[in-house]
């Protein structure tokens, strides 16, 4: 619409009718990018190097354009010293003797490429390892589109701290030098103390990616032999947002966030071809499991699973400790094959194989309500049924239940609806090509770090209303807590209640 002008011709005959010629305003324009070159050009030969390293972009806003799409929603990054993240990379021959970390390393964290295609992709997958969350983040964080270098315009601070590459060191170690373990955890916590920008909320709009679970960062303080550290006991680091692939049911101040999988998409198209292709594929078994077994716990299921597989005509299964072609492609093809997945305890509650047989198409079928419903409470729907089945880890080893018959009970239209929330979650479950450009799918990645931007606002609002936002407790209720929906402040009896302590 043309702005209102009394004379109906857009205000152009007042100036004629004062006799006064006015500069044309292509005139103007060309004279300010004339001025602001110039400048430009001048502070290029007093000091070239200094000033480009200086220069700070402001957000789009602050310059007065239209920038809805990061709103609200940028983030900014610290530029940690290396001792808390690249070096560890550069020392990744000496971290661990067990697990070649080089390797894992590599491409950003997704490993060394996957060719051939077979039951994976032609071009994106890799073989990924589930414990190098940490740097993919990292990765992705430097290309993010609202990434800013104004801390005062952020919704959030990122902390790129490898933790798990730095625990990783002592995991192993039966009598490892306990100074020496909590040596950088306490040097990061030290050193954000001394940051303004953590200063202005004491952490709480802060967030950090471990890449291992929680569990692995619970340590207490000088506790000695074979574990983890404490990072995650500070009270520092409790008073930010912690996302790992396993978070506590008894702490309020982490939330997990998908494994990374095999398969790292670079476009729209990528998705929704490999989406079809999950909707075609051929599941010529009722249900499978992909898999090693766990003799000595009752717990996991996986002795009753691997028996009652055996014997079944209707079930296909992947013993990765016998088999030694153990490979992603081999796996995901089993997955690809199967109706339901199985999906019992290991060693956590929680598996890399949930998201593997997701971005497979394959239902997921669990035995305890913490080894997803109460993890992945930003990526997975709170209606479980709509995705998954629940059998009891009890029912199949104390009552020996018979897992094929409770998935034979399931009508063929429900397995199909099931079937398709679980192609329409692929998306949101893996962790796209930082360098993908165009793409509108949200990954993972978007759907963590908006949540987090979300539990950093609530804080906010709290503080500007002089209150303290009490978002999370500690102890037995604190998975309920993180159940309770948006203006929920009571928890209540829980159907899980009777299997979480189990």
């Amino acid at each position: 619409m043309k702005p209102f002008s009394r004379d109906g011709n857009d205000g152009k005959h007042s100036a004629e009718r004062s006799g006064i010629v006015r500069p044309s305003r292509t005139l103007y324009l060309a004279l300010l990018c004339a001025m602001f070159w110039a400048v430009i050009f001048i502070l290029q030969q007093l000091k070239p190097a200094a000033f480009f390293s200086q220069l700070k972009i402001a957000p789009a806003f602050q310059l007065g354009l239209s920038d809805h799409k990061c709103a609200g929603r940028y983030v900014y990054m610290y530029d940690l010293p290396p001792r808390f993240n690249a070096d560890l990379v550069r020392d990744c021959r000496g971290l661990t003797a067990s697990t070649d970390v080089c390797k894992h390393a590599a491409n950003d964290g997704f490993g060394p490429t996957i060719t051939g295609g077979g039951a994976l992709p032609e071009t994106g997958t890799y073989d990924t390892d589930q414990f190098m969350l940490a740097l993919i983040f990292h990765a992705r964080m430097r290309r993010h589109e609202c990434l800013t270098s104004d801390p005062a315009a952020a919704a959030a601070v990122y902390i790129p701290f490898y933790a798990g590459l730095d625990v990783m060191r002592y995991m192993g170690q039966e009598n490892p030098d306990v100074s020496v373990r909590e040596a950088l955890p306490r040097d990061l916590v030290e050193w954000l103390l001394r940051r303004p920008e953590w200063r202005t909320m004491g952490g709480r709009d802060h967030f950090l990616v471990v890449g291992r679970g929680s569990w692995d960062f619970l340590r207490e303080p000088g506790a000695t032999g074979k574990g983890g550290n404490s990072l995650m006991t500070y009270p520092a680091i409790r008073n930010a947002t912690v996302l790992t692939v396993e978070a506590s049911p008894y702490h309020g101040f982490d939330f997990a966030v998908p494994f990374p999988s095999h398969y790292h998409a670079s476009s729209d198209a990528d998705v929704s071809s490999w989406q079809g292709r999950m909707r075609r594929a051929e599941r010529r078994w009722l249900w499978g499991f992909a898999g090693a077994s766990r003799p000595s716990s009752k717990r996991t299921v996986r002795s009753q699973i691997m028996e009652q597989c055996g014997r079944s005509s209707r079930c296909a299964m992947f013993d990765i400790d016998t088999t030694a072609s153990a490979t992603p492609s081999r796996t995901m093809q089993l997955l690809e094959s199967a109706e339901f997945c199985v999906q019992p305890r290991g060693d956590a509650y929680t598996r890399k194989s949930t998201f593997d047989s997701i971005l497979a198409g394959c239902i997921p079928v669990f035995f305890h309500p913490i080894s997803a419903y109460l993890q992945y409470i930003w990526h997975l729907p709170r209606d479980y049924r709509s995705y998954s089945v629940f059998i009891h880890h009890g029912d199949v080893v104390d009552q020996n239940a018979s897992i094929e018959e409770a998935l034979a009970k399931i009508p063929p239209a429900k397995v199909a609806q099931m079937r398709e929330e679980v192609i329409r979650l692929i998306p949101t479950v893996m962790y796209r090509d930082p360098a993908a450009k165009g793409v509108t799918f949200k990954d993972a990645f978007d759907v963590a770090v908006n949540a987090v931007i979300r539990r950093v606002a609530k804080r906010r609002r709290a503080a500007a209303e002089g209150r303290e936002c009490r978002d999370s407790v500690d102890g037995g209720k604190s998975w309920k807590y993180d159940l309770l929906e948006d203006g929920e402040n009571t928890t209540r009896p829980h159907e899980f209640d009777k299997y979480v302590y189990t």
